[in-house]
């Protein structure tokens, strides 16, 4: 809508009701004619779907499905458990009352799946004219030639896991990881923060997740996403409603108390728990960097809530193996790495940098929690430097954290696959820099 169009619109909106006459100000032939908004549109004679599908935050009984399209229009998935989509059902974008309309892209999220089954899907969009609030048309629809599958989540699906992090749009490394996930094929891979920099536009944010700049565009059409935000991710305009691109679970999907905890998840993958926690802001809600527009500290209290839950579900507590993901680190061995607790602005000399290197706060909410539930393995990023930590007689779980985003010989990028074989749960740190193997680790139940 044009800004003077808005303002005129409004205009008349707020003097009808000053006469007591707003009924009359939207009727639809003043409304055609006082507050018609004017939308641009795309010649419809161009593809409508722009990208390959994208897989997110999959579950058990759940997964989303987004994709990039060209012009206005309305999602849709076309999904059953036949290759020919002979019983497929149509699940529409947005949730109930209305569908959503948008010019840049869909998201469905589709639920009441069965667990550890296998699904075959199309996507599709309905073209929309919408020339105002009573001149809508459907100007057809167009679907994906091509038909994809993916497994859910469950304690059948194969127990075998991908982990990158610290990705910041760097082209090189990051068609090397995709390239190494498709030749790993694992039932799910983590993107464990930091896909982002600064990120002020949704197109800016497309260009990662949905269509990207380079590598494989169907990186997540059959290999479904799980993904912890890291510190950069919340940076931005566009940053900040990073579920535009990026969704959340349905509300229903969790409980009242957890709705607006739409990045955690506690996903069972065979023997393995995959538990997703977010670590949030690398710095202070107090420091004055930031306005006090941030609201860390309530937020990861809230998460312990959750998590104390979630480690008690039967699915969850029941696996042999839980691993937990979160963007910034839970320990640190370095005495000068800054613990992000130092009030009000992350500064204070014992330190080497003013900002968080680790999160003291996150583990002594969370870390006693993972350690009374048995948690092996935590598996982090953010400090742009592959290294692993033992456990102690403090912390039960080691933590692994993961490397950085330059393809060079000191903070190379990793790809970090975890997979149950033999009754242990095998962790492979590939270098994406040498392309060699950097470590194994193995745990036992």
């Amino acid at each position: 809508m044009k800004r003077r169009d808005f303002i005129k619109g409004s205009a008349v909106l707020l003097a009808a009701a000053g006469t007591g006459d707003l009924l009359h100000a939207i009727e639809p032939s003043e409304a055609a004619e006082e507050i018609k908004e004017e939308i641009e549109e795309v010649p419809s004679d161009g593809p409508l779907i722009a990208s390959e599908p994208v897989l997110q935050n999959f579950a058990e009984t759940s997964i989303g499905i987004a994709f990039a399209v060209s012009s206005l229009s309305s999602g849709y998935v076309l999904i059953g458990r036949e290759p020919d989509l002979s019983d497929a059902r149509k699940v529409k974008c947005g949730g109930l009352r209305l569908t959503e309309i948008s010019d840049k892209l869909s998201q469905i999220r589709l639920t009441g799946l069965e667990p550890s089954t296998r699904y075959y899907y199309r996507i599709g969009a309905d073209r929309i004219h919408y020339g105002g609030g009573y001149d809508m048309k459907n100007l057809g629809s167009e679907e994906s030639e091509k038909v994809y599958s993916f497994v859910t989540a469950g304690k059948d699906t194969a127990a075998h896991f991908c982990v990158i992090n610290d990705t910041h749009v760097k082209w090189p490394t990051i068609v090397k990881c995709m390239e190494k996930i498709r030749s790993v094929q694992p039932s799910c891979v983590i993107w464990n923060g930091d896909a982002s920099n600064t990120e002020e536009t949704i197109e800016k944010q497309m260009r990662i997740f949905l269509k990207p700049q380079e590598g494989p565009k169907d990186y997540a059409a059959e290999i479904p996403y799980l993904f912890s935000p890291g510190n950069h991710d919340y940076r931005g305009m566009a940053n900040r409603h990073l579920e535009r691109v990026w969704m959340y679970r349905q509300a229903e999907e969790r409980s009242s108390r957890d709705w607006d905890l739409g990045r955690n998840y506690a996903v069972r993958l065979g023997d393995v728990a995959l538990i997703g926690l977010d670590t949030g802001e690398d710095k202070l809600d107090s420091n004055p960097l930031f306005a006090g527009i941030f609201n860390m500290k309530a937020y990861r209290e809230a998460q312990t809530l959750w998590l104390r839950d979630a480690l008690k579900r039967k699915d969850i507590a029941r696996a042999k193996f839980k691993v937990a993901f979160c963007h910034i680190p839970l320990f640190d061995p370095r005495p000068d790495a800054n613990p992000g607790d130092v009030a009000p602005d992350d500064k204070d000399p014992r330190y080497k940098k003013g900002y968080a290197a680790w999160q003291r706060t996150c583990a002594s909410m969370w870390g006693p929690l993972l350690n009374k539930a048995g948690c092996q393995l935590v598996i982090c990023g953010h400090q742009h430097n592959y290294r692993y930590d033992a456990p102690d007689s403090s912390r039960k779980w080691a933590q692994i954290v993961g490397g950085g985003p330059k393809l060079a010989e000191k903070g190379f990028p990793t790809v970090i696959e975890g997979e149950v074989t033999g009754g242990k749960l095998l962790i492979t740190v590939h270098n994406m820099f040498t392309g060699e193997v950097e470590a194994r680790h193995s745990f036992k139940a």
